[in-house]
């Protein structure tokens, strides 16, 4: 099992759906800068489940507990442990589904893989709720780069065939939060809510794209050939449940568009090297070249629908026919707003450390 990762900024997560708790260290946390434990629960907050009418109906506090690693409001260099405990989980109707895995869930691969000895209720370490984690180390993470001038934001782009019009950075910060599907084009967030509502009366679900931008990122953060910088950001992404796609840039665009047409050209501006566009996504060769950094994550539909669906009895090595019942996001795109902004985070900090662009201790 490999339940870690980054290098300098390295997040270890642990803990079930349906255990005592959901938990993250993070080893590597450069000392001496300030953390406000408030600003880590504003973007739990933002995670947790039952806010609106468009997300899971179960009731957690998600209250945010930090056991160790800090002391009078800074980073001590120690690691960061954080959790948050679970309160209103209802396993008694995962021994029903014990013997017939999920269609689209991770029941029967988790099976094979562990010999049948996983936590299969409500998916256990498999589960969405496992992003509180990241969201917390992430946290930590977005107040140390905004040291720096980073800033990281995410937005709703797209869900099931509503794709929102281009927004300026400036309307996603003012307007991100104004509604249940965190799509700042309003107009596209009314079909959004509409679309969900759809589908969750016919018992159904949809997926969607979360785009995300990180501006400041300085040029020349990456590690080629095998950590580069997407690469890096891409395993971290698609370590969240549900996520099928990651793009920089224009992304799949680029296999209908020749090279004329997709290239950013370089010029100079205010004494620095830009690009006139920015098609790929702030990153080349791996490496950061100093434009935002922009990505769009595909979510697939959440896989627990009341509508009846076809699988086996992995006991009897028969076929049969399941409905999902429970407590299910008809949609999990606008909780994983900032989930994924929070990876991004995370990613690029440790990152930032092994350039030397933010220090192992402040000051040094």
């Amino acid at each position: 099992m490999v339940n870690s990762f980054g290098k300098l900024f390295q997040v270890t997560v642990f803990g079930e759906s349906h255990g005592c708790c959901i938990g993250v260290v993070v080893d590597g946390c450069p000392a001496g800068y300030e953390v406000d434990i408030r600003q880590i629960q504003s973007e739990i907050e933002r995670r947790r489940p039952g806010q609106s009418r468009v997300t899971t109906s179960r009731n957690e506090p998600d209250k945010v507990e930090v056991l160790s690693g800090l002391l009078n409001g800074r980073a001590t260099g120690a690691p960061v442990c954080m959790i948050i405990r679970n309160t209103d989980s209802d396993s008694s109707r995962y021994e029903d589904l014990r013997w017939t895995p999920r269609p689209g869930h991770a029941d029967y691969t988790a099976e094979v893989r562990y010999g049948g000895y996983q936590d299969y209720r409500g998916g256990g370490m498999f589960s969405g709720r496992i992003t509180a984690a990241l969201v917390m180390a992430g946290a930590l993470a977005k107040q140390i780069l905004s040291t720096v001038g980073i800033e990281v934001f995410s937005y709703t782009s797209q869900i099931g065939g509503v794709i929102a019009k281009d927004v300026s950075y400036d309307e996603v910060r003012e307007q991100v939060d104004s509604n249940i599907v965190r799509c700042p084009d309003k107009k596209s967030a009314e079909l959004m809510v509409q679309a969900i509502d759809d589908a969750r009366s016919e018992g159904d679900s949809v997926g969607g794209k979360v785009t995300c931008i990180a501006l400041n990122v300085p040029s020349g953060v990456g590690e080629p050939l095998f950590d580069t910088l997407e690469g890096d950001l891409s395993k971290a992404l698609f370590s969240v449940p549900a996520v099928k796609a990651v793009e920089f840039g224009i992304g799949t665009l680029y296999a209908s568009m020749r090279g004329s047409e997709s290239n950013d050209p370089f010029v100079i501006e205010a004494g620095r090297v830009v690009t006139e566009s920015n098609n790929c996504g702030g990153v080349l060769g791996g490496v950061s070249n100093g434009m935002p950094i922009t990505l769009k994550a595909t979510f697939k539909p959440t896989p627990s629908i009341s509508k009846p669906q076809r699988t086996v009895n992995i006991s009897s090595m028969s076929d049969t026919v399941i409905r999902v019942g429970g407590r299910h996001d008809p949609c999990i795109v606008p909780r994983a707003v900032p989930v994924v902004e929070n990876v991004v985070s995370i990613v690029l900090l440790d990152h930032l450390i092994r350039r030397g662009f933010i220090k192992k201790v402040l000051g040094e």
